[in-house]
C-alpha cells in the first residue's frame, strides 16, 4: 500500500484516509464459497439530475440481475454543497457511499487524500486509451487509477428563437456580438442572457477564451491568475454582461437556467445540451401526467418534445473570430469507488456495467458525452450533438491543483463573481480573489 500525499488540507483533515487498493485496508467483500461476493445492498450517489430516470433504471435493473441477491439503492444528490458531504460521508464505513459520482474539478482533490480504492485494474477492461483523458488524469495518483470519466458535457447556448426573430437579432458568429444580441434583447422583463451572479461555471467561458485562467501553477505551488492582463479582459466582458444582458439574481447559481426560460424570463441560457429535455415552453405543453405511460401520452409528448425544438435553437458559444468556439468549461464527472466501502468487489461490478457498451450508448442518447469516446456517435448529429461536440472540441478543465476541491467547497469563486455581478471593480475583486485562492491551493 501507497500513502498518498495528504494535499488538499480542508478535504484530508476530514477524511483522514489512505489511498489503498482494495485488497489492502479498504473494506472487502464477504466471498461466497464459489469466489464471487456475498449478497449486498450496495449505495451510489449520483449528482443532479444528468443521469435521467430510464439510465437508473438500467444501472439498478442490470445489477440486481447481473449480482443475484443483491441490491443497488442510488442516491440523489445536490451539486451545491457536494464537498463537504463528500468529506463527511467517504470518511466513515457506516455512510458512505460505496460507488460515487464526483465532479472533475473535484477528483484530484479526493484522490490524493485517499478517499477512493485503487481501480487501475479496470482502466483497461473499461475503456483505457478511449476514454476521456483529461479526466482520467484528474483521478490518478503515483500512477494508479482511482477514478474514472463518467460523462463531459461542455455548455452550448439555448434562444428562444421566436424572441429573436421579434428583435430582429442573427444568431452571433463571434463572442463579442453574443454579448450585442444579449444586451439587445435585454428588457425590464426578459433577460438577454440568463447569467446569475455566482454562475462561475458560464463566467469560466469569457475567462478562458480571453485566454486567462483561475490559477496557474508556479514552481511547486500555485497562484491566483484572475489579476492578470487577459483574465481581466474576459471578466469585464462578464461585468458587462451582468449589468447590461441580465436580470438573474446575483446571489443565485447555474442551477435549472432552463425554468426562467421555460417562462419566458430569458431569451438564452447556456447549459450542457441534455437541457433540451427540460425545456417546456407554454404553447407546447399538452398537460399530460408525468405517470402516464400510455401510448397515447408517449405520442402526447413527442409532440410537446418537437414543438419545444421548433421553437428552441442551439449553438456552440462562438470564439473571438467568425468560424471558431469560445473555450467553455468542460462541465462533466467522473466515477469513483469509496475507499471505506464494505463491498469492494459489487462496487467493481457496478462500475462494469457503467461502462458498458448499452450504457454508454444511452449517455449519448441523452445528451452527455460518453466517458468512452468511442461511444461518442451514440449521441447522433441533429443540431444538438453538433453543438455539444462543437462546444467540447475547445472546452478547458479547472486547474489540475490538489487543493481545488478546497476551492468549491469555500465558494470562493462564486463569492468572486457575485461580487462583479454587485457591481465591485473588477481588478480590485480579482486580486482580492488571488489571494484566496493561492492561499488555498497550497
Amino acid at each position: 500500500m501507497k500513502m498518498l500525499r495528504f494535499a488538499a488540507v480542508g478535504v484530508a483533515a476530514a477524511l483522514t484516509l489512505t489511498a489503498c487498493s482494495s485488497g489492502d485496508d479498504t473494506g472487502s467483500d464477504d466471498a461466497t464459497d464459489a469466489g464471487t461476493p456475498a449478497p449486498a445492498t450496495i449505495k451510489l450517489w449520483l449528482n443532479g439530475t444528468d443521469t435521467g430516470d430510464a439510465l437508473r433504471e438500467y444501472l439498478v435493473t442490470t445489477f440486481e440481475k447481473e449480482n443475484p441477491g443483491s441490491k443497488l439503492v442510488i442516491e440523489e444528490q445536490d451539486w451545491n454543497g457536494l464537498v463537504p458531504r463528500l468529506q463527511t460521508a467517504l470518511a466513515s464505513e457506516d455512510q458512505t457511499p460505496d460507488v460515487v459520482e464526483i465532479g472533475n474539478t473535484q477528483s484530484a482533490t479526493f484522490t490524493y487524500a485517499g478517499a477512493f480504492s485503487d481501480i487501475s485494474d479496470l482502466y483497461e477492461e473499461v475503456g483505457g486509451a478511449k476514454l476521456l483523458q483529461g479526466f482520467v488524469d484528474a483521478g490518478v495518483a503515483d500512477g494508479k487509477n482511482y477514478a474514472l470519466p463518467y460523462y463531459s458535457g461542455a455548455r452550448a447556448v439555448f434562444y428562444n428563437k421566436d424572441m429573436l426573430a421579434a428583435a430582429g437579432v442573427e444568431v452571433p458568429t463571434t463572442i463579442d456580438e453574443f454579448g450585442e444580441a444579449a444586451k439587445k434583447l435585454q428588457s425590464d422583463t426578459v433577460s438577454g442572457f440568463w447569467f446569475p451572479g455566482q454562475d462561475w461555471y458560464n463566467g469560466a467561458t469569457w475567462l478562458y477564451t480571453a485566454g486567462g485562467d483561475f490559477a496557474v501553477q508556479d514552481g511547486e505551488e500555485w497562484k491566483g491568475a484572475l489579476s492578470e492582463p487577459k483574465s481581466i479582459e474576459g471578466l469585464e466582458q462578464v461585468a458587462d454582461l451582468f449589468a447590461n444582458a441580465t436580470n438573474a439574481p446575483a446571489d443565485a447559481d447555474s442551477n435549472e437556467p432552463w425554468v426562467p426560460f421555460n417562462a419566458g424570463q430569458a431569451a438564452m441560457f447556456s447549459a450542457p445540451t441534455w437541457a433540451r429535455w427540460s425545456i417546456d415552453l407554454p404553447q407546447c405543453n399538452k398537460g399530460v401526467d408525468p405517470d402516464d405511460t400510455s401510448e397515447e401520452a408517449k405520442a402526447l409528448r413527442a409532440e410537446q418534445q418537437a414543438c419545444n425544438e421548433e421553437h428552441t435553437g442551439v449553438f456552440a458559444m462562438p470564439g473571438t473570430t467568425e468560424g471558431e468556439f469560445a473555450t467553455a468549461f468542460a462541465g462533466g464527472s467522473n466515477i469513483a469507488v469509496a475507499a471505506k466501502s464494505k463491498n469492494q468487489e459489487l462496487a467493481k461490478n457496478l462500475v462494469r456495467i457503467i461502462y458498458s457498451p448499452e450504457f454508454q450508448q444511452m449517455l449519448g442518447e441523452n445528451g452527455l458525452i460518453p466517458g468512452n469516446t468511442e461511444y461518442a456517435d451514440s449521441m447522433g448529429d441533429d443540431v444538438y450533438a453538433q453543438a455539444a461536440i462543437s462546444a467540447a472540441l475547445n472546452a478547458k478543465l479547472t486547474p489540475a491543483a490538489e487543493r481545488w476541491a478546497d476551492v468549491e467547497g469555500d465558494r470562493i469563486l462564486e463569492d468572486f463573481f457575485q461580487q462583479i455581478a454587485t457591481g465591485a471593480d473588477v481588478t480590485e475583486a480579482a486580486a482580492e480573489a488571488d489571494q484566496l485562492l493561492t492561499d488555498t491551493l497550497n
